[in-house]
């Protein structure tokens, strides 16, 4: 809508000042949209929707690594010292 619109205003910010209340929002929320549609059509730099999702899907997979990982240290440090407390007492 904005983008449709902005030729009948004096700058971009009057366009946005002009719709938000029209949509239910304040002007600074529509900004922000118009910035996401921006980026995610590649009008302008950042990183896309998509990209963003995918690097929180990262994140979250390196986190339940990380979390496996201590509890194969945790379980292999413990049955290391069982099979050490086996070899004495053999």
């Amino acid at each position: 809508m904005v983008q449709e619109h902005r030729g009948e205003y004096s700058s971009l910010w009057a366009c946005i000042e002009s719709i938000a209340p029209k949509i239910g929002c304040v002007p600074q929320t529509l900004s922000d949209w118009l910035k996401r549609h921006e980026i995610d059509e590649g009008t302008r730099d950042g990183i896309s929707s998509d990209e963003r999702e995918r690097i929180k899907s990262l994140e979250r997979e390196v986190k339940e690594l990380r979390r496996a990982n201590e509890i194969l240290k945790t379980a292999s440090a413990f049955f290391a010292q069982a099979e050490q407390g086996r070899r004495l007492k053999s």
